[in-house]
């Protein structure tokens, strides 16, 4: 009896790690199309700081969901738990953030990459030109990007994120908030988060006429 424990502890353990094993795999799919993403905007920053002189670009950052974060979605949002399920279902798996200083830096850079002949827009959802109720504004889109494996070319959907600095400002302002409350916001502090919205939305407006004003006016620089 005590053998046959053994041998069921055994093979449990072997299975745990062959699902293991299996799942890095598969989130190692959107780890690479994470990096050809952030490859292609490297790209773009360098092109624009060496041919225009100008950065578009404030900073970047990308992430791949955690486990735990992907579990959690899959439960929530009632999806079958195997990965052709998971893959085309949820489809941030994989982001990156790209802070801009300027609205028109935000469409540009939209742009400028999916325009590339190797992304294909899955959707796009432009919380800019029509923000969320709670005054949330970044240019969302969901991209395919080709993953070279030794198995094969994998299309991997990624979603990116363009928001200028004071959009991006106020985005971690309320999610620092949901998060203290548990998503029970106080209504007082929803009205505050909205007045904080618009006057971020007017700080914009305001950055972006001085920035043409600098721009335009200089001999020689080309408009971006």
């Amino acid at each position: 009896m005590p053998e046959r424990d053994e041998q069921q502890i055994t093979v449990s353990a072997t299975a745990l790690r062959a699902m293991r094993d299996e799942f890095q795999r598969f989130l190692m799919e959107y780890r690479f199309g994470l990096q050809e993403i952030e490859t292609k905007i490297s790209i773009l920053r360098e092109e624009f700081e060496e041919v225009h002189d100008y950065n578009p670009i404030e900073h970047v950052s990308g992430r791949v969901k955690s486990p735990d974060s992907l579990a959690e979605k899959v439960r929530r949002k009632g999806v079958d738990a195997d990965f052709d399920s998971i893959r085309s279902s949820i489809t941030d798996i994989a982001g990156v953030r790209i802070t801009c200083s300027f609205t028109t830096d935000a469409y540009r850079l939209f742009d400028l990459l999916t325009q590339q002949d190797d992304i294909t827009v899955i959707s796009v959802k432009d919380y800019i030109a029509e923000p969320k109720p709670n005054g949330y504004k970044s240019l969302h889109a969901i991209v395919t990007v080709p993953v070279f494996l030794s198995t094969g070319r994998v299309d991997v959907p990624v979603e990116v994120q363009f928001r200028t600095i004071a959009m991006d400002f106020w985005a971690s302002l309320e999610h620092k908030i949901y998060y203290k409350y548990d998503r029970l916001v106080p209504d007082e502090l929803l009205a505050g988060l909205k007045d904080a919205a618009d006057t971020a939305a007017e700080l914009d407006q305001r950055m972006e006429r001085l920035h043409r004003e600098i721009r335009g006016g200089a001999p020689g620089v080309v408009s971006i």
